[in-house]
C-alpha cells in the first residue's frame, strides 16, 4: 500500500515519501500551506488511491471540540420523556457520534482529515482538540491528516511536517525540526 499520487493529483516524491513514512509508521503528518494549495484535496486523493475510507471533520466558527467525539441531544431526550417515558432508557439513541469517534469505530484503515482544527475555536478548545488528537494516535495509533493554518501547533502536532506554497512542495521535515527552521520561523510563525 503506498502512495503516488493519482490521476486527479500530481504528487512529488518528497510528498508520496512523507505520506507512506506517516502510514506506515501510524504517525500523524501536517500538511500546512495557503488557502487552495491542494491540502485537503491530497487527503482525499490518498482516501481513493490507496482504497481507504475517508473520515472528515470540517471545523468552523461554531465547532466545539466535543462535537469531534460525539454530541448529546438533550431536547430531543427531553421531548421523548414526555411522550414516550419507556423509550428513553436507551441514551445511546440520543448521542451522536462525531467524526473522531467513528474513526476509533472504522473496522478497516481509514484517513482521518481534520481540515483547520483550530481555526475560529478559543485557545482552551484548541488545547482540547489537540489533546483529543494526541490520544487518538498514540493509543489507537490512527494515522491524521491534519490541514491546519495555525503552523506553531500543527508542527507541535506532527511528526512530518509538509508547506505547500502555490501547490508545491515548499518545506518538508520533521515536526520539531520545521519549528526550529528559521526561514519556517520567519514566513509562517511570526519570527
Amino acid at each position: 500500500m503506498q502512495f503516488k499520487g493519482s490521476k486527479e493529483y500530481v504528487s512529488t516524491d518528497d510528498l508520496s515519501i512523507a505520506v507512506n513514512a506517516a502510514i506506515n509508521l501510524e504517525k500523524p503528518l501536517l500538511v500546512k500551506g495557503e488557502p487552495g494549495t491542494g491540502k485537503t484535496e491530497l487527503a482525499r486523493q490518498i482516501s481513493k488511491s490507496l482504497n481507504l475510507e475517508i473520515i472528515e471533520w470540517n471545523i468552523k466558527s461554531t465547532t466545539k471540540a466535543q462535537q469531534g467525539l460525539y454530541e448529546y441531544d438533550a431536547v430531543t431526550r427531553l421531548r421523548d420523556s414526555q411522550l414516550y417515558k419507556d423509550k428513553i432508557d436507551d441514551i445511546s439513541r440520543y448521542i451522536k457520534k462525531g467524526k473522531i469517534w467513528q474513526s476509533f469505530e472504522s473496522e478497516q484503515r481509514a484517513v482521518l482529515l481534520i481540515d483547520e482544527p483550530s481555526i475560529g475555536l478559543e485557545p482552551r478548545y484548541i488545547e482540547m482538540v489537540f489533546e483529543i488528537l494526541r490520544d487518538l494516535q498514540q493509543n489507537e495509533k490512527k494515522t491524521i491528516i491534519l490541514v491546519e493554518q495555525n503552523a506553531k501547533k500543527g508542527l507541535e502536532f506532527a511528526d512530518i511536517g509538509y508547506v505547500l506554497v502555490s501547490g508545491q512542495t515548499a518545506i518538508a521535515g520533521k515536526g520539531d525540526d520545521l519549528l526550529q527552521n528559521p526561514d519556517v520561523g520567519r514566513l509562517f510563525l511570526g519570527g
